[in-house]
């Protein structure tokens, strides 16, 4: 039982932490000009974000067992040269994604 009452009390306090980040940004300064340093950092969030989430998968996948694997590594490089030379997201998804299936239909 009391495992139960911990496990809700750790919930709630996660969504009362979540909604505190978001309403400091949405409530009380969603209504007010954001200074330009600022903003020009925020520009580079999801270019930090999202290399973050998609490395561990490409050097340290789960389904070789954490073990680099040369198909996702090559599809990785692919979709990053990809996306460098022609600046489209989608490019670079398509690319990579058809070089994974390729590979791992290959090899």
């Amino acid at each position: 039982m009391s495992e139960t009452i911990d496990l809700w009390i750790i919930i709630v306090a996660l969504g009362v932490g979540s909604f505190g980040l978001r309403f400091a940004f949405l409530g009380l300064v969603g209504d007010r000009a954001m200074p330009e340093w600022l903003l020009r950092h925020l520009r580079y969030t999801a270019v930090a974000v999202i290399p973050a989430l998609v490395a561990p998968l490409v050097v340290w996948p789960s389904a070789t067992g954490g073990e680099p694997d040369a198909t996702r590594l090559a599809a990785a490089a692919a979709a990053f040269a990809t996306g460098y030379f022609t600046k489209n997201v989608f490019a670079a998804m398509g690319v990579g994604a058809t070089v994974l299936v390729s590979l791992s239909l290959l090899l």
